[in-house]
């Protein structure tokens, strides 16, 4: 059984699996589960062989100290000296069992523990390896009983040149010191997976985050260009039927309708192209109401301004109108957000608003503020406005780039493509 329970879908970075032999395997197990055979277990690490070795070294070494002072018992026989190092050293080999077993050696030990003392080593590993692995009712169990037994123990068998209370409490400290050791190993191993845990929700909640929040923009974009485009087939539709109901209008009237209906068909198809992939949402928002362009970056200059920022409008297009519509609308959207962050993370700074760009050459739109001054709270659901911009700016054909700059301000950089 594993240390704790982990999502069983992650998988091990090829990075980290060249890592993976510093950790246990049971904590390799629970961080980055990998499908194995049923009724299989986790193969031990480098690690573990090296943990396992030295806990091995450890009981033999104690039961060899053990097995030295064992004729300095006045009551042991030679048959029960005998017994007490076979059935030591049975416990020093079991030990290699420990993780498969925590629960049953620690158990076994009990009454080992009471007929060998060469076996000391073995118990003690029994009960780190039992705290280690398995939650704190089993240690309280087992290990409280092995400290129970402990009086009984030292009163069969007293320790040569020692007194019974000193001997006793030696033991004491010393079983409550591995069985306290091997809880505080248990408890940083599921603080470790814990923190593992939640930095996996974390992930996943921002990787919904920003879907969300991609989605959000393809829906707004689809609204305006939806109603866009409606407005211009409509135009279309009514100056056909003119025509279809007119066969004898004047040849005037007749050139310009059809000129009217060539450019609201190209516009049609232009701006159709732009929501391809654009899902359409159910409620569409501000119905009839003009969509802002590039002509209106003044007006929401000076609607900042109002608010109280320090806005400069560095440069400007010296023919806003001949901009396309589109593009004309995503530049004052970017413009619009970026001064909206601009405000909400650095108030009280200048920004400075800059737009340049030709027929061919495209259009360039940048928004840059000062550093903030002091410290400024974290705003929740802060870079979700970026991730809605970059996702217009991609829908409209071009790019958007956002940053911290070298003075230690933040610029927001758009590049939108403005056909000949």
């Amino acid at each position: 059984m594993s240390t704790v329970n982990s999502d069983k879908q992650a998988t091990v970075p090829p990075a980290f699996a060249k890592r993976r032999w510093v950790l246990p395997a049971a904590l390799v197990e629970d961080l980055y589960p990998q499908p194995r055979r049923p009724g299989g277990r986790p193969r031990r690490t480098a690690r573990d062989w090296a943990v396992d070795f030295a806990c091995f070294l450890l009981a033999v070494g104690i039961g060899l100290l053990a097995a030295d002072v064992l004729d300095q018992e006045p009551h042991l026989s030679p048959a029960m000296a005998v017994a007490d190092q076979v059935i030591g050293a049975l416990a020093c080999a079991a030990v290699w069992l420990r993780r498969r077993w925590p629960v049953g050696l620690a158990a076994a030990m009990l009454p080992v523990s009471l007929v060998s003392a060469t076996a000391g080593g073995a118990v003690l590993v029994s009960l780190f390896t039992l705290a280690v692995h398995r939650p704190f009712r089993y240690v309280a169990w087992i290990g409280g009983a092995s400290l129970a037994v402990a009086p009984l123990y030292y009163w069969m068998r007293p320790e040569p040149g020692l007194p019974f209370l000193a001997s006793l409490v030696i033991a004491l400290l010393l079983g409550v010191t591995v069985l306290g050791w091997g809880l505080l190993v248990r408890s940083k191993r599921q603080l470790l997976l814990s923190l593992r845990d939640r930095a996996r929700h974390a992930e996943a909640e921002a990787r919904l985050r920003a879907e969300q929040a991609q989605r959000l923009a393809r829906e707004a974009i689809a609204r305006e260009m939806h109603d866009v485009l409606a407005h211009r087939l409509t135009l279309l539709s009514v100056h056909a039927g003119a025509l279809e109901f007119r066969p004898d209008a004047p040849r005037e009237e007749v050139a310009r309708a059809a000129g009217v209906i060539r450019e609201s068909a190209h516009e049609a198809l232009q701006d159709l192209r732009e929501i391809i992939g654009v899902l359409r949402a159910a409620e569409p928002d501000d119905a009839g109401r003009p969509q802002p362009t590039l002509a209106a970056l003044d007006a929401l200059v000076a609607e900042s301004r109002e608010a109280g920022m320090k806005v400069t409008l560095a440069e400007r297009v010296p023919d806003p109108g001949a901009v396309p519509a589109s593009v004309g609308r995503t530049a004052y959207r970017i413009a619009q957000e970026a001064l909206t962050n601009a405000r909400k993370h650095a108030p009280g700074t200048e920004v400075t608003v800059s737009a340049a760009g030709a027929p061919g050459d495209g259009l360039t739109l940048s928004v840059r503020n000062a550093p903030p001054r002091g410290e400024v709270p974290r705003v929740p659901g802060s870079g979700q406005g970026l991730i809605g911009l970059t996702e217009r700016a991609t829908l409209a054909g071009g790019t958007l780039e956002h940053g911290p700059t070298p003075e230690g301000g933040f610029e927001v950089r758009a590049r939108l493509p403005w056909g000949e």
